[in-house]
């Protein structure tokens, strides 16, 4: 009787183990820079999907009737091209049903052809450059506006509510930077304000006092970076260092919580005025604050920027999937094309035909006493 119960109690247990191992697994990629300057922007990324797939897999997920279980496949692009595109070929061969990344315009558009010619859909939450989305892959989406809306807003922004008299330009060479950068400009000089000058640095530079002393002598009262906080922070304190009393404006690279930190009693309350892509107002603002709740609660750190985005990245994905009644690449691709009014934490989300977010919001930030503070949401 005994012998019977132990083999009855083992062919459950068969069962059970059998069960589980048959549960469909399905892959989600995440590209970010996880080392290097940046890397708590990239971990700050990575945090959010994993977010999201923890809340996904708590609720339960069924795509076609079968419940499956979400797994995060984390990849280190180190902000680097090269090691983007090595990074986007793990992925592929890791055979994932989707990739959320990279965090960098410079990693995600060469790796956006990598996952276009495997069919791989692939939504960036941060990757702002314009021609991430003009390449004619139907495989790239992306949840914030581009630079021609977040430089353009700031340029005008610049002219028109700053009263800027002299505005300088510096940018870091990459995608991302050169790219908000001249969109900057251009809105300045459609607004009629006056460029006094444009200088260069790059992604790991830490000395700018030639390129600040050749500034100074044109006595600009707006200087906009177009780069990331980690090169944003120690320009702010050598613009101190010699001097330089002018606003600082910039992108959401250096919208970040951490910017305070880096720039220290170097920044000024109102000084710098920065744009992150996206923005919630009225109702909307509860979901995005219990985000940063639970986001707290869960990794004991603050949000940087871009994690809300990841968050919703994953969700359209997740949701184009079940919508679609399949994790295959091909088949729920088309679906996630016609993603339309997916409430967000942190908005609507619709695609265009090119895969850009419709009406994308911006939000307007100072500081004040090392903490961000919110001017105003823009579309």
């Amino acid at each position: 009787m005994q012998m019977k119960f132990k083999a009855t109690a083992v062919a459950v247990l068969t069962l059970v183990a059998g069960a589980t191992f048959a549960q469909e697994v399905v892959k989600i990629g995440h590209v970010a820079p996880i080392s290097g300057a940046i890397a708590h922007l990239g971990k700050d990324n990575e945090n959010g999907a994993r977010l999201a797939i923890e809340e996904l897999n708590a609720k339960g997920v069924k795509i076609g009737g079968k419940a499956v279980k979400l797994e995060l496949v984390s990849e280190d692009d180190a902000a680097d091209p090269k090691q983007g595109t090595a990074a986007a070929q793990k992925l592929v061969d890791s055979k994932v049903s989707g990739v959320i990344g990279h965090l960098n315009s410079g990693t995600s558009i060469p790796a956006s052809k990598i996952y276009s010619d495997a069919g791989i859909p692939q939504i960036s939450p941060s990757a702002t450059n314009p021609k991430f989305t003009r390449s004619g892959y139907k495989t790239t989406f992306r949840v914030v506006a581009d630079d021609v809306h977040l430089g353009g807003t700031l340029g005008r922004y610049a002219v028109n509510n700053v009263k800027g008299k002299s505005i300088a330009v510096i940018d870091d060479r990459t995608a991302y930077g050169q790219g908000v950068a001249e969109e900057f400009e251009k809105a300045v000089k459609a607004s009629g304000g006056k460029l006094v000058g444009h200088e260069f640095t790059t992604d790991k530079a830490s000395d700018f006092m030639s390129i600040l002393t050749t500034l100074k002598a044109k006595k600009p009262d707006v200087v906009f970076f177009g780069g990331m906080d980690a090169v944003a922070g120690p320009m702010i304190r050598q613009m101190k260092s010699l001097g330089i009393n002018a606003k600082f404006m910039g992108g959401d690279g250096i919208c970040t919580s951490e910017l305070a930190k880096l720039a220290g009693d170097a920044m000024s309350d109102g000084q710098v005025i920065c744009a992150e892509a996206g923005g919630v107002e009225g109702q909307q603002k509860k979901g995005m604050e219990d985000f940063y709740a639970r986001y707290k609660t869960r990794f004991n750190a603050d949000v940087q920027v871009y994690a809300p985005y990841v968050y919703d990245a994953v969700n359209v994905m997740v949701d184009a999937m079940v919508r679609a009644k399949s994790s295959e690449p091909a088949k729920y691709l088309p679906e996630l094309a016609k993603t339309t009014g997916y409430k967000g934490v942190t908005g609507t989300i619709t695609f265009d035909e090119k895969g850009d977010i419709k009406n994308g919001a911006l939000t307007l930030y100072t500081y004040k006493a090392g903490k961000r503070d919110q001017i105003a949401v823009v579309r």
